[in-house]
Protein backbone atom coordinates (compact mmCIF):
# COMPACT_ATOMS: atom_id res chain seq x y z
CA UNK A 1 0.00 0.00 0.00
CA UNK A 2 2.86 2.40 0.80
CA UNK A 3 4.22 1.85 -2.70
CA UNK A 4 1.09 3.57 -4.06
CA UNK A 5 2.45 6.79 -2.54
CA UNK A 6 6.03 6.47 -3.76
CA UNK A 7 7.27 9.60 -5.46
CA UNK A 8 10.45 9.84 -7.45
CA UNK A 9 13.14 12.32 -6.40
CA UNK A 10 12.88 13.98 -9.82
CA UNK A 11 9.19 14.68 -9.22
CA UNK A 12 9.94 16.35 -5.89
CA UNK A 13 12.89 18.35 -7.18
CA UNK A 14 10.65 19.85 -9.87
CA UNK A 15 8.56 21.52 -7.18
CA UNK A 16 9.37 24.95 -5.74
CA UNK A 17 11.27 24.62 -2.42
CA UNK A 18 8.29 25.44 -0.17
CA UNK A 19 5.95 23.04 -2.00
CA UNK A 20 8.66 20.36 -1.94
CA UNK A 21 8.95 20.63 1.87
CA UNK A 22 5.17 20.43 2.18
CA UNK A 23 5.07 17.36 -0.07
CA UNK A 24 7.85 15.69 1.92
CA UNK A 25 6.02 16.35 5.20
CA UNK A 26 2.78 15.01 3.75
CA UNK A 27 4.53 11.87 2.49
CA UNK A 28 6.06 11.31 5.94
CA UNK A 29 2.65 11.70 7.57
CA UNK A 30 1.10 9.23 5.12
CA UNK A 31 3.94 6.77 5.78
CA UNK A 32 3.39 7.02 9.54
CA UNK A 33 -0.37 6.52 9.21
CA UNK A 34 0.00 3.50 6.92
CA UNK A 35 2.76 1.86 8.93
CA UNK A 36 1.14 2.64 12.25
CA UNK A 37 2.88 3.79 15.37
CA UNK A 38 6.22 2.16 15.99
CA UNK A 39 8.61 2.36 18.86
CA UNK A 40 11.37 4.76 17.92
CA UNK A 41 14.72 4.60 19.67
CA UNK A 42 17.55 7.12 19.70
CA UNK A 43 20.98 5.57 19.25
CA UNK A 44 22.70 8.12 16.99
CA UNK A 45 22.13 11.64 15.58
CA UNK A 46 20.45 10.20 12.46
CA UNK A 47 17.75 8.74 14.74
CA UNK A 48 17.06 12.22 16.13
CA UNK A 49 16.89 13.58 12.59
CA UNK A 50 14.42 10.88 11.53
CA UNK A 51 12.26 11.58 14.57
CA UNK A 52 11.95 15.34 14.11
CA UNK A 53 12.80 16.20 10.50
CA UNK A 54 9.21 16.21 9.28
CA UNK A 55 8.28 18.54 12.13
CA UNK A 56 11.13 21.04 12.07
CA UNK A 57 13.03 21.19 8.77
CA UNK A 58 12.21 24.10 6.48
CA UNK A 59 10.25 26.16 8.99
CA UNK A 60 10.52 29.94 8.75
CA UNK A 61 10.38 30.51 12.52
CA UNK A 62 12.65 29.10 15.19
CA UNK A 63 11.08 26.07 16.90
CA UNK A 64 12.45 24.54 20.10
CA UNK A 65 11.30 21.02 20.86
CA UNK A 66 12.28 18.07 23.00
CA UNK A 67 12.25 14.33 22.62
CA UNK A 68 11.22 12.67 25.88
CA UNK A 69 13.04 9.35 26.36
CA UNK A 70 12.74 6.40 28.72
CA UNK A 71 15.69 4.51 30.22
CA UNK A 72 16.17 2.51 26.99
CA UNK A 73 16.18 5.69 24.84
CA UNK A 74 12.74 4.93 23.40
CA UNK A 75 10.96 8.11 22.41
CA UNK A 76 7.95 8.56 24.67
CA UNK A 77 6.87 11.82 23.06
CA UNK A 78 7.88 14.82 21.01
CA UNK A 79 6.98 18.15 22.53
CA UNK A 80 7.13 21.60 20.94
CA UNK A 81 8.23 23.89 23.76
CA UNK A 82 8.42 27.21 21.96
CA UNK A 83 7.77 28.78 18.57
CA UNK A 84 9.66 32.00 18.18
CA UNK A 85 10.58 34.44 15.47
CA UNK A 86 12.99 34.31 12.57
CA UNK A 87 16.04 34.20 14.84
CA UNK A 88 14.96 33.51 18.42
CA UNK A 89 12.62 31.53 20.64
CA UNK A 90 11.90 32.10 24.32
CA UNK A 91 12.74 28.95 26.25
CA UNK A 92 12.63 28.47 30.02
CA UNK A 93 13.89 25.35 31.84
CA UNK A 94 10.57 24.91 33.67
CA UNK A 95 8.75 24.57 30.32
CA UNK A 96 11.42 22.26 28.91
CA UNK A 97 11.35 19.81 31.81
CA UNK A 98 7.62 19.88 32.59
CA UNK A 99 6.66 17.24 29.96
CA UNK A 100 9.67 15.13 30.98
CA UNK A 101 8.61 15.15 34.62
CA UNK A 102 4.97 14.39 33.80
CA UNK A 103 5.95 11.45 31.56
CA UNK A 104 8.59 10.08 33.96
CA UNK A 105 11.46 10.58 31.52
CA UNK A 106 14.98 9.33 32.11
CA UNK A 107 16.35 11.82 29.61
CA UNK A 108 15.45 14.39 27.00
CA UNK A 109 17.01 15.61 23.80
CA UNK A 110 16.57 19.28 22.97
CA UNK A 111 16.36 20.24 19.32
CA UNK A 112 15.86 23.54 17.55
CA UNK A 113 16.16 24.85 14.05
CA UNK A 114 17.89 27.93 12.71
CA UNK A 115 15.75 29.26 9.86
CA UNK A 116 18.79 31.16 8.57
CA UNK A 117 20.41 27.82 7.69
CA UNK A 118 23.53 28.68 9.72
CA UNK A 119 23.89 25.99 12.42
CA UNK A 120 26.47 27.97 14.41
CA UNK A 121 25.32 28.20 18.06
CA UNK A 122 24.64 31.74 19.20
CA UNK A 123 25.80 32.99 22.62
CA UNK A 124 22.15 32.69 23.70
CA UNK A 125 22.09 29.03 22.56
CA UNK A 126 25.21 28.28 24.60
CA UNK A 127 23.83 30.05 27.69
CA UNK A 128 20.50 28.21 27.45
CA UNK A 129 22.27 24.88 27.05
CA UNK A 130 24.22 25.49 30.28
CA UNK A 131 21.01 26.43 32.13
CA UNK A 132 19.24 23.31 30.88
CA UNK A 133 22.15 21.03 31.81
CA UNK A 134 22.18 22.50 35.34
CA UNK A 135 18.40 22.11 35.70
CA UNK A 136 18.55 18.55 34.40
CA UNK A 137 21.24 17.65 36.93
CA UNK A 138 19.07 18.95 39.77
CA UNK A 139 16.04 17.02 38.48
CA UNK A 140 17.96 13.84 37.70
CA UNK A 141 17.02 13.96 34.04
CA UNK A 142 19.86 13.48 31.58
CA UNK A 143 19.78 15.95 28.78
CA UNK A 144 21.37 16.44 25.41
CA UNK A 145 21.16 19.41 23.08
CA UNK A 146 21.37 18.80 19.39
CA UNK A 147 22.47 22.14 18.01
CA UNK A 148 20.84 22.22 14.61
CA UNK A 149 22.44 19.17 13.06
CA UNK A 150 19.94 19.24 10.24
CA UNK A 151 21.92 21.20 7.67
CA UNK A 152 24.66 18.57 7.61
CA UNK A 153 22.25 15.67 7.79
CA UNK A 154 20.08 17.07 5.03
CA UNK A 155 22.98 17.33 2.64
CA UNK A 156 24.18 13.86 3.61
CA UNK A 157 20.70 12.29 3.28
CA UNK A 158 19.72 14.08 0.06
Amino acid sequence: MLNDFMVKEAQLSALPPRRRRQAEKLMELIRRVIEGEKDYYVRKPDDVFQAVAADIVGLDKEHFMILVLNTKNRILSKEVISIGTLNSAIVHPREVFKPAIIKGAASIICVHNHPSGDPTPSPEDIGLTKRLVNAGEILGIRQGCIETIFQGLLSRNS
